[in-house]
């Protein structure tokens, strides 16, 4: 009997790694953001960017790597002024979208570079904005309509002490394939809601519970310090992917194909759901952003989402019919927050050791797919992986981290994991 359930313990689905990128000082150079993407010939371009003490103010943060043999081996191609960005391909042609880091460049506009010969030479990156402040990581990008839809967050408000995600705005962009995305009249923005215009304010308004959001006590602007060394930011969303339901039984499928969910990060200190929106687009060629509805009549805000408290990643594969959610899975976010050890990073919530995978006809009901990978200890992290889907097989790109990172925030690793015949996972 014992043996029999030792044999049958989960095991992690994609543990052995490829090491894309890796930190020459872990204890002072960390490594961000990964994002991947593959050409229709089946290369590779990974994307990433440095961060920390140890990243000199006159280097660019981020970098490109491109694999021709599956991601066995890698070669850096180039580099590239911002951060929080992701590779993505329209017509052939292969872009890289972020921001600028505020940090070094005053501001965090959006910026935007391409490559004509598939990640060989880069062009100079330009600005789609100026003097504004957005926000992202390397989440999904949509395809329809003859357009390409992605989702970058705008900072709103300025007020918010620290981390702000109570401050972004996601905002819905569009752009026509056949366009030249380098040019900023090439692209529609959604109408700007803010997390701060949807949530009343928690102490003005004791009665609002939201099944026990906020978590902690974190109320605007500068939310809480639940133990020492660990603070709660005012309540959020961030990190935001973009689906649409195409199954005319879905009770919120749009038969006109303008209508868009969004599906983010919701940081409340808190695990098990995420924050939604949606945007709808009009015949004039506007966006807007607001909540949906459930047929009670009643606004949604949270939705039940496993690992949604952590940056996650959403595609549709047509092949299986299904949304695959890669995430971060939470093992003890109800340990008081005091007695947590010195290695694991600031909130209870905040665990990032085990990368795991869903799938799911309808975004809301979740069958769970397996563990990824899983790191062996805290400062091992696996976390903010990006995906996609080469044949049969499922390929991941994580922020990760060794014995040698300086915390399981700030690894030292960028990763390359491959989970052969994911779709045999489903059942």
């Amino acid at each position: 009997m014992s043996a029999h359930f030792c044999n049958s313990r989960i095991r992690p689905l994609a543990n052995d790694f490829v090491t894309v990128c890796e930190s020459p000082s872990p204890a002072t150079l960390f490594c961000y953001t990964p994002g991947l993407a593959c050409t229709d010939d089946g290369r590779l371009i990974a994307t990433m960017d440095f961060g920390g003490p140890g990243q000199p103010s006159f280097e660019p943060q981020g970098r490109i790597f491109i694999s021709d043999d599956n991601g066995m081996q890698w070669c850096e191609k180039g580099s590239f002024p911002f951060i929080h960005a992701r590779p993505f391909i329209v017509g052939g042609v292969l872009y890289v979208i972020g921001h600028a880091d505020t940090l070094v460049n005053g501001s965090g506009d959006l910026m935007i570079m391409r490559s004509d010969d598939r990640g060989e030479t880069w062009g100079t990156p330009v600005r789609l904005t100026h003097g504004q402040e957005w926000h992202q990581s390397a989440c999904n990008v949509w395809f329809a309509n003859e357009c390409v839809y992605l989702v970058m967050e705008l900072r709103v408000t300025r007020d918010i002490h620290g981390w702000y995600p109570g401050e972004l705005a996601p905002v819905l962009m569009r752009a026509s394939v056949d366009a030249d995305l380098l040019l900023a009249e090439s692209w529609t923005f959604a109408s700007i809601l803010s997390f701060r215009d949807v949530i009343p304010d928690i102490e003005r308004d004791p009665g609002i519970d939201f099944f026990g959001v906020p978590f902690f006590a974190s109320s605007y602007p500068s939310g809480i310090t639940v133990a020492p060394g660990r603070d709660c930011a005012p309540i959020g969303w961030l990190e935001a992917n973009v689906v649409q339901f195409n199954d005319p039984a879905h009770i919120w499928h749009d038969p006109s194909g303008r209508t868009f969910h969004l599906w983010m990060r919701a940081h409340t200190g808190g695990t098990g759901y995420a924050a939604i929106a949606k945007v709808v687009e009009y015949d004039d060629g506007t966006m807007t952003t607001m909540l949906e509805t459930v047929p009670s009549g009643k606004k949604i805000l949270f939705i039940p989402c496993p690992g949604g408290h952590m940056r996650f990643h959403v595609i549709f594969d047509k092949p299986s019919g299904l949304f695959w959610l890669l995430g971060t899975q939470a093992t003890d976010s109800m340990t008081r927050p005091e007695l947590l050890s010195a290695n694991r990073y600031n909130l209870p919530n905040n665990e990032r050791r085990r990368m795991h995978l869903y799938f799911s006809k309808n975004m809301v009901d979740w069958c769970f797919a397996g563990i990824v990978a899983e790191g062996a200890s805290d400062l091992e992290s696996r976390n903010y992986g990006s995906m996609v889907v080469k044949g049969n097989d499922l390929l991941i790109l994580s922020r990760s981290g060794d014995k040698r990172a300086a915390s399981p925030h700030n690894g030292n690793l960028i990763t390359f994991h491959v989970l052969r015949d994911f779709r045999k996972l489903v059942y």
